[in-house]
Order: C-alpha cells, then structure tokens, then sequence
C-alpha cells in the first residue's frame, strides 16, 4: 500500500508536468484507450447489468410477495442498481478487464525493456503509458455506469412484466417517483473514483514486473485483486460519507 502511495506521487507530478507542458500531452493514446475501456465493454457490461436487475427483480419478488407488496420490487430494483450495483459492479467488471490488461501490457514492456528505452531517450513512462490509461479510465466510468443502470433497470422491467404483471409503463413511472435524484448522483459520483483506482493499480503493478515472464501473470492477478479490494472500501467509505450529509 505504501508503494501504491508512491506511485500515486509520481502520477500527480506527471500531470503537474503535463499541466505546466500541454504540449506533453498524447491525446492519440488516451483516445485509444477511450475504445478499450469504454466501447468494447458495452456488451459484456450491459449483458451482466440485465441479468443482474432480473436477478434482482425476482429475488426482490419473492420475499416481498410473502407481505403482499410486490409493487415494492420496483422500488428495489430502481434504488439498488442506481445507487450501488451500476457503478460497484461495472467497476468489477472494468477492474477485471481492462485493470488487467492495463498490468499485462505495461509489463509485458517492462521485460522486452520498452519502458527502459523509453527512459534512455527521455520519455517519462508515466506520462505516456499510466495516465492515458488513467485518464481513460476515469472519463469512461461514469458512461459504463450509467449503461449498467440503464439496462439492469430494463432487466427489472422485463421481469416485472413478464412475472408481476406490471407494464412497462407503470414501471418506468414508478421508477421515476421513487429513485431521487441523489442516488443517480451518488452513482455517477463513485464512477470516475473507481474508475481512477483501478487504472492506479493496474498501472502500479504493471510497473512492478521484473525480468521474468511469470511475474506478468502475477501481476496481473494482483492487480485485479488489489482495485477490487479498494473499490470495496471505497463504496462502504462513501455509503457512510453519504448518510452522513443525508444523501440517504
């Protein structure tokens, strides 16, 4: 963790730098990066973002009919996947594509001494290979939220009409009424923070690979593991930070 600290230092005074030298500045690289992080995720994440609100529509459903109550599985649906699932389960799913990748592909650099040439004629890596990742990565995280709010709120629908009897319509005025406004922004809120953790540490451990083949696929793993367990704490961090201003 200490390490991660430091290499968060190092960042920040790369941006310093590309702040002070706009000229530093790869706009190429980041968008590059735009297309892996964000486009060729839409489909994994909006395939599991739908199953997840129909999952959730009929887990919801079937506690709720014990009272009654099942109208309430929209309230469920909305409050939960906007608020928590969009944004905690997208970075899930970012952590463990593309946070890998970012590992593997500044690793795989570091053995074939790309990343020490780049050094040798005055190329800081930083500046070109972490943060048009993680520039990247923050942008597009709130977009994949919102995506993932958007089809696991379609999931819950389908369900809901399909097994409640309850038509579309009806459900997205409901909807409507009963997610405020706060929780979309609580969502989108999280998204870029999330987004920037898994790009640090995917990057952080990319760059701790040694002369050794097997250390990438060590990495790698590690990466994923390290930003999820950070998203994780995030999130609770931010449920409490978020009552506590009322943000309920």
């Amino acid at each position: 963790m200490v390490g991660l600290l430091g290499f968060f230092g190092a960042v920040l005074a790369g941006f310093w730098a590309i702040i002070r030298r706009p000229k530093r500045f790869r706009a190429n690289a980041v968008i590059q990066r735009f297309d892996v992080v964000g486009v060729r995720a839409l489909g994994i994440i909006g395939l599991m973002s739908f199953l997840i609100g129909i999952v959730v529509g009929q887990q919801g459903a079937v506690q709720l009919q014990q009272f009654g109550a099942e109208v309430y599985t929209i309230n469920l649906i909305g409050r939960i996947t906007v608020r928590e699932l969009g944004p905690l389960m997208t970075a899930i799913m970012v952590a463990g594509r593309s946070g890998s990748a970012f590992a593997a592909q500044i690793g795989t650099m570091k053995i074939t001494e790309e990343v020490d040439a780049m050094r040798t004629i005055g190329v800081s890596p930083i500046e070109a290979l972490v943060i048009p990742r993680i520039i990247a990565a923050v942008f597009m995280m709130p977009l994949l939220a919102f995506w993932s709010m958007l089809l696991a709120i379609i999931g819950g629908g389908l369900f809901c009409w399909v097994s409640l009897g309850i038509p579309p319509l009806t459900f997205i005025q409901r909807t409507a009424e009963v997610v405020p406004a706060t929780d979309l922004w609580v969502g989108l809120l999280k998204a870029p923070v999330f987004g920037f953790i898994i790009a640090l540490a995917g990057c952080f451990q990319g760059m701790l690979v040694a002369n050794d083949a097997e250390q990438v696929g060590l990495k790698t793993t590690a990466a994923v593991v390290q930003s999820i367990f950070l998203v994780i704490v995030l999130d609770a961090v931010f449920a409490v930070f978020f009552s506590s201003i009322g943000w309920i």
